[in-house]
């Protein structure tokens, strides 16, 4: 595997992800592992960097010499400045995706893939328990299933997935309606699923255990009859894979790289397996094999649940995917029981009475997106990788997802180029410690996650936060927090997770400006950060990083602005400022062929960044105020739809000025004969054009501008709801009658101080929260997770019996 020689039976046993790896490339798979860069492409990773920042230095000398030599007004000193300083800020963004791109190559040549064998030994005996949260909202039936079914279908053991559905439980429509009872039914559709599929391997597993055998290497009848298993297997998947419908290229991509890929895996070990059962000599020992017979039972081994926290008026409703998570985070490792009150189902303590909801403790949280799908040893490695003692201090783990390949429309294939590259830059910043956790999927320590738990008063309930809701990039928040209090994050450097891109402008713009916002509100924790870095060993280099991440957004976007509409001195645009971006557009248009695109779609990415202009000030903006106001900015859910998304109005109608500006422009520049300017302004003009015919479309331009000015005009009256004064003797006795709007409002949490009253009286030793109901459990359980009652509880996060208590 690593440029040793090995017989033929142990390369097909113990490294078979080699042979399977070989076979896939052959057949246009995706890598999983990405290929080394030669010593000439390393070289001239470093040679870009060291050439951008010549440039730079360069031009500084130059234009001090021009402003030394000559007599200036004020005016134009400042205006100098401030060019001078844009080039700059610049200049850091591209040297900051060069040196990355240096960490990504230096990560990659030396990567070795950990034997499967070696792993399989490490967790002979236990593994550590992980609990897959997949938070949902409003998702179509088929992106939920790509999802559950790459989690579930996991080579690992003493797994729970909980899919987090955040719809409203009383949809007002039909489809509504139908879309929440089919995200409620899929976790026990794919469990069954499962469970009927692992029988018979659980049953073989029993048999190999009680047969006694005094050898230590397996003989020819233990060999076939495993690779038979394997075939089993194998068939299994390659059905599914068949009989999968394909609506989309995601579609394709779970039945061929997911179900595809776990099927041709299963057949070579099941070959290779007979090989060895033919070779002469002694090649496979019993526990191996019966490592190997722990694998097919481990593949369909996931249990699998969901949970509504919308149901229960005790927990936070908040519309972000945060509190989503912290509400089922929050109740991890306990016990709790269903109490009606006017105002909705109430969670308190069990105690001593049946427990309608135990939510286990894990030692491993896992967060995937419902639109996310992951290769099939993602768990396996990225927990083998946590449980290595030189890496207590991780905290986070993840691979940064890549882009689904082969997609239909022009605008998700360019907007996937830019995911990948992110990939690159991802990987790379983690050579300098300045990994961001990317909440599309994480493995997480969930003693990390402890550390940064808050808690606050809502409506007298004790609100549990561990992720930080303060913004809408909630993990990027949450990483500089991580790293505050010791915590490593790691980008694993493996391409094993893939997330859907938006298919049209108007969900591209969504999902962009929430990226956008947030970075400037982060900042002043990073300062703090780098204040104490000796303390948690936060380098300059990480620091430079993190700050390039978080606000290069919004100094690119401000400085592109004002280059493209000031009229700066043609003087300032000289040969060295060009000479300052040569390297980047260079070395991004390298790193596109590397992972699968064309060299000139470096074209479409530069008119893409223009298209996306206003959406980056937008949220530029929006993270100024926030900042200014510190109120909590409204999350928005990137549509997964196959209907078209309308964008809004100043994000279609801006790249149309930013055309009509640029041909103005270039007219100037002609007749002034500025062609260096020029010719900056023709390219704006052409980039520009073509991603507004490319990537919008004229109908959809003309379509979404019509839609815009009718819901500005007509703004149907909403009328209000009249909701009938509702009172609860719970209210009276247990929260008081002086205010008669906040005996309705109240309701919830009188209920579960009288619960509290009943167990207290029943229980002297039970202690109530003093401040606030907390839901909590009073303390951490142990890794294994809470004890459990000798007759088996209602499964956690199961909707049924929740809702048919409430209908």
């Amino acid at each position: 595997m690593f440029g040793r020689k090995r017989s033929e039976p142990e390369i097909a046993i113990v490294g078979a992800d080699v042979i399977a790896a070989k076979s896939t490339q052959a057949r246009g798979r995706v890598r999983v592992v990405p290929r080394a860069p030669g010593r000439t492409t390393a070289s001239a990773a470093r040679f870009a960097l060291f050439f951008t920042g010549a440039a730079w230095l360069a031009y500084l000398v130059e234009q001090a010499m021009r402003v030394a030599n000559s007599a200036m007004s004020p005016g134009a000193i400042l205006e100098t400045a401030v060019y001078v300083a844009l080039v700059t800020l610049l200049t850091l963004s591209a040297s900051a995706y060069l040196l990355t791109r240096i960490g990504y190559f230096e990560r990659i040549s030396a990567h070795r893939r950990v034997p499967k064998s070696t792993i399989d030994n490490f967790f002979d005996r236990t593994m550590p328990s992980l609990t897959v949260l997949v938070p949902s909202y409003r998702e179509e039936e088929r992106v939920i299933r790509q999802t559950l079914l790459s989690a579930a279908l996991q080579e690992y053991s003493n797994l729970r997935i909980v899919l987090l559905v955040d719809d409203p439980p009383s949809p007002s429509t039909e489809s509504q309606r139908e879309q929440l009872a089919r995200a409620r039914s899929l976790p026990l559709e794919v469990e069954s699923s499962l469970r009927e599929a692992r029988l018979p391997f659980e049953q073989a597993l029993k048999a190999f255990e009680l047969a006694k055998a005094d050898e230590a290497f397996a003989d020819r009848p233990t060999l076939v009859q495993l690779a038979a298993h394997f075939d089993e297997a194998a068939l299994w998947f390659e059905r599914e894979a068949g009989s999968f419908p394909r609506v989309d290229h995601s579609d394709e991509f779970l039945a061929t790289e997911f179900l595809g890929r776990m099927a041709e895996d299963l057949r070579m070990t099941a070959q290779a397996t007979r090989e060895a059962a033919e070779a002469s000599g002694n090649g496979v020992s019993r526990r191996r094999v019966h490592q190997l017979y722990t694998r097919l039972v481990r593949i369909f081994q996931a249990e699998l649940s969901s949970f509504e926290r919308k149901q229960f008026a005790s927990l936070s409703h908040e519309a972000n995917k945060a509190m989503n998570l912290n509400s089922y985070l929050g109740l991890m490792g306990g016990n709790f029981s269903i109490v009606d009150s006017p105002g909705g189902q109430v969670l308190v303590p069990a105690g001593q009475r049946h427990a309608d909801l135990v939510v286990p403790d894990s030692d491993y949280v896992l967060t995937l997106d419902a639109d996310s799908v992951l290769l099939p040893e993602y768990c396996l490695r990225l927990v083998y990788f946590m449980e290595q003692p030189q890496n207590a201090t991780v905290g986070v783990v993840q691979t940064p997802y890549s882009a689904y390949p082969n997609p239909a429309s022009r605008i998700e294939r360019i907007a996937g180029a830019t995911t990948d590259i992110q990939h690159i830059v991802h990987q790379g910043m983690t050579s300098y410690g300045a990994t961001f956790w990317v909440g599309a999927n994480a493995v997480i320590r969930k003693r990390a996650l402890e550390e940064l738990e808050e808690r606050e008063d809502e409506a007298g309930f004790t609100i549990r936060r561990f992720i930080r809701d303060r913004t809408v990039i909630e993990d990027t928040e949450s990483s500089i927090d991580l790293r505050s209090r010791g915590w490593q994050l790691h980008n694993y450097p493996e391409r094993l997770s893939y997330s859907a891109t938006p298919p049209d402008f108007g969900a591209l713009v969504i999902q962009r400006q929430r990226w956008a916002n947030g970075g400037l509100v982060i900042l002043p924790k990073l300062a703090r950060l780098w204040r104490t870095r000796a303390k948690n060993a936060a380098s300059h280099r990480e620091i430079l990083l993190r700050a390039n991440y978080l606000a290069s957004i919004s100094w690119a976007s401000l400085g592109l602005l004002l280059l493209l509409f000031y009229p700066f001195d043609g003087q300032l645009l000289s040969r060295f400022a060009v000479f300052t971006a040569l390297p980047y557009f260079w070395a991004m248009s390298s790193d596109l062929r590397h992972v699968g695109y064309r060299w000139v779609d470096i074209l479409g990415v530069y008119g893409f960044n223009l298209l996306l202009l206003p959406v980056n000030l937008a949220g530029t903006l929006q993270s100024a105020v926030q900042a200014i106001g510190g109120q909590k900015m409204a999350f928005a859910r990137t549509p997964k739809v196959r209907d078209r998304t309308v964008a809004p109005l100043a994000f279609i109608a801006l790249p149309v000025v930013l055309i009509v500006w640029s041909a103005r422009t270039l007219t100037i520049d002609i007749d002034n004969s500025a062609y260096t300017h020029g010719a900056f302004a023709s390219v704006n003009l052409a980039m520009t054009s073509y991603a507004v015919l490319a990537f919008i479309g004229v109908a959809p331009l003309v379509v979404d501008t019509v839609v815009n000015l009718k819901t500005f005009v007509y703004r149907p009256k909403e009328i209000p709801v009249q909701r009938p004064h509702v009172p609860h003797w719970a209210s009276v006795l247990y929260v008081g009658s002086s205010d008669p709007e906040e005996v309705e409002r109240s309701a919830p949490l009188a209920v579960a101080l009288a619960a509290d009253d009943q167990v207290a009286q029943r229980e002297p030793s039970f202690e109530g929260s003093l401040r606030g109901f907390d839901l909590g459990p009073p303390s951490r359980k142990s890794s294994a997770g809470p004890a459990m009652p000798k007759r088996r509880p209602r499964p956690a996060g199961r909707s049924q019996p929740v809702v048919a208590e409430q209908d």
